[in-house]
């Protein structure tokens, strides 16, 4: 057990690898850790556990410190949810279990989407471009977008997502935030909610509508929630630690890192200038017991 208490400097723990839809391999992005001068880590590719059983594969003496991660993608009758999952044992019977029903559900969405839009636009792609997505460990929307982009039925990855893919709904096919927190526990880990103030599109959950959401995640055990992110306003930051000390919550910071799929950096949390590491940071570091 190390103690990090006075440790200090940047920090990440909210990054994607091409496990998911980052485009870094994981060795790329331990690479991009290190040069960004990232100290502490974590991986947390979309309904897989995978990435942790990787990277622990690749690091050598002298490397950052690295938290097993994992990002569920999560809907209820009540909104959406990113879940995110720190410190537990990939390897674990529960992870396993969620982690394929997560990938079995995405596989299942690919496919609905990609038939929807043969049917409504006429969109089609190669058996060997096909062939190649279901070959992915996670495939989901960016990929699609990305081969409308390369087959010229859209300009942009974006476009082809917001005025395409999106048009096709699911109503019960989502790993539900219960199952999620509950699974992450399972596994030894700490369930965290993941850009807690963001939910369905360009949905903004504030004040008293926060408040209940926050309250019925903690009903399935919910542990904390992401007060730094790339995305966020000081304001936005100032008001998640104020939930995290009104519910007792921990904090993590994260930059939700993509690789060339998204415009942020490693280590953009919002974070970079503390002289330390927040309070409710360290407490959430060292109860994972470096």
């Amino acid at each position: 057990m190390h103690s990090i208490s006075a440790l200090t400097g940047n920090i990440d723990l909210h990054m994607h690898s091409i496990i998911s839809d980052g485009t870094d391999t994981p060795e790329e992005l331990l690479k991009s850790v290190k040069t960004s001068g990232i100290k502490i880590f974590s991986v947390t590719d979309h309904d897989s556990a995978k990435s942790g059983t990787i990277m622990r594969s690749l690091f050598r003496e002298g490397d950052p410190l690295f938290i097993t991660g994992v990002e569920f993608s999560c809907k209820d009758d009540k909104g959406k949810y990113h879940i995110l999952g720190y410190g537990f044992d990939p390897e674990s019977a529960a992870m396993k279990e969620l982690s394929e029903y997560g990938h079995f559900l995405r596989i299942k969405k690919v496919k609905s989407r990609l038939d929807f839009l043969e049917k409504e636009f006429g969109f089609s792609f190669p058996d060997e471009e096909i062939g190649a997505l279901f070959a992915l460990d996670n495939p989901g929307k960016p990929h699609i977008g990305n081969l409308m982009v390369k087959y010229g039925y859209a300009d942009t990855k974006e476009n082809a997502i917001n005025d395409y893919i999106n048009c096709v709904h699911f109503k019960s096919d989502y790993v539900t935030p219960d199952m999620a927190i509950n699974g992450i526990i399972a596994g030894g880990g700490i369930p965290v909610l993941a850009h807690p103030f963001y939910g369905s599109g360009d949905e903004l959950i504030i004040g008293e509508d926060m408040d209940n959401r926050l309250k019925r995640l903690m009903e399935y055990g919910l542990k904390g929630i992401e007060a730094f992110y790339s995305g966020f306003s000081q304001k936005l930051r100032s008001e998640a630690l104020s939930l995290a000390d009104r519910y007792d919550l921990f904090v993590t910071a994260g930059s939700d890192y993509h690789g060339k799929n998204k415009l942020v950096k490693p280590g953009d949390t919002g974070l970079l200038n503390e002289a330390e590491y927040p309070k409710r940071l360290q407490l959430f570091l060292n109860q994972l017991c470096f």
